[in-house]
């Protein structure tokens, strides 16, 4: 090993879904919108002079800002975009998270957050969750550098309901605590109206899921204009140009058409309402999910077979092979269509195992 070569920063990164690319495939397994954006995205992607591409995008991202804030009632110095959630979570990592004492966040959540508190050298603890996959809300009154927990729980799908949010917040007024809602919009309320009342809440939320654009990288934050200050002033240390302008421009079309936001919502709750009851009559167990996604296992078949099973048919969804959800599979919600062929594709497997 060279000299050089021992001051790189060592990491174990985060693993993201697969991706394929492969005709007539079931895509099941990132949690993506099955359905377009809203009409005005493509239109305003179809208009668009390539040659503005040769001048910085708005740094302060202003126009987005302000259709998220009048979208959210709130103000625009309320309101923080980022590159994906996960870049305005990262940021939210940086700038929050700097105390001596642990973070904290549930041992089955999105396993993102100990990568970055990994990287960014963020000691955290992560109580575990019931057998029911609940987070515990007595493990997190004990003294901590911050908290962030999904609301609704990746991967379980789980909502908790503003009750439990505000048992957190009485608790912990001496550190930021971060809800993700990357899944709101499927199911429950969002805390959002909480950030009024605490000016330690920060709420992260993403165009990737009920906005059908994870293509385009867009994520924001709500919370009291101290923290978006702070998170600001960490941004522009690091990359002031963080989101590119079509992405602001598309954003701002997907956020104006809040009856096409709507009617999507709806068709991908219907569906997982009837997901639900198919894959209960054929003898899946979950929580009742309020995401865009079911968390499934049964007791009679192995879930790794199933996944691999469904792989050969050019089906995807999502298996992890830690120990803890090893049994269990998560099945984003398709079209009726993509649906109704993996569960042919499911009856199949069960008649040749």
């Amino acid at each position: 090993m060279g000299a050089w070569e021992k001051n790189i920063r060592k990491v174990v990164p985060y693993v993201a879904g697969e991706q394929p690319n492969k005709p007539d495939m079931v895509k099941l397994n990132t949690n993506e919108c099955p359905y377009p954006p809203a009409p005005g995205v493509k239109a305003v992607i179809e208009a668009m002079d390539a040659d503005r591409f040769r001048l910085y995008p708005d740094p302060t991202v202003s126009k987005l800002v302000e259709e998220i804030a009048t979208f959210y009632g709130v103000q625009k110095d309320e309101v923080f975009v980022g590159v994906g959630s996960d870049d305005v979570i990262a940021n939210a990592f940086l700038t929050f998270f700097n105390s001596d004492k642990p973070i904290l966040f549930p041992d089955i959540t999105y396993s993102f957050y100990p990568v970055w508190a990994d990287l960014y050298g963020i000691k955290y603890e992560s109580p575990k969750v019931s057998s029911d996959f609940r987070i515990n809300v007595e493990d997190y009154y004990k003294e901590n550098g911050g908290i962030i927990f999904a609301n609704p729980n990746a991967p379980t799908s789980i909502y908790e309901p503003l009750s439990f949010v505000e048992d957190i917040m009485e608790h912990n007024s001496d550190s930021v605590v971060i809800v993700d809602e990357a899944y709101i919009d499927f199911g429950g309320t969002s805390a959002v109206e909480l950030t009024k009342k605490y000016e330690n809440l920060l709420v992260v939320q993403t165009f990737s899921k009920s906005r059908s654009m994870a293509g385009m990288r867009i994520g924001f934050a709500i919370g009291n204009k101290k923290l978006i200050s702070a998170m600001q002033d960490v941004k522009y240390s690091i990359n002031s140009y963080t989101m590119n302008m079509p992405s602001i421009m598309a954003g701002v079309e997907s956020v104006k058409d809040r009856e096409y936001f709507e009617k999507t919502c709806k068709k991908i709750i219907d569906t997982r309402e009837e997901a639900k009851k198919i894959m209960a009559e054929m003898g899946f167990i979950f929580p009742d999910s309020m995401s865009n996604f079911l968390f499934v296992t049964h007791k009679e078949y192995d879930m790794t077979k199933l996944y691999e099973y469904l792989r050969e048919k050019n089906i995807y969804v999502r298996h992890w092979n830690n120990p803890l959800i090893k049994d269990y599979l998560r099945i984003t919600i398709g079209t009726d269509d993509e649906m109704n062929k993996m569960y042919e594709a499911i009856k199949a497997f069960m008649k040749e195992d």
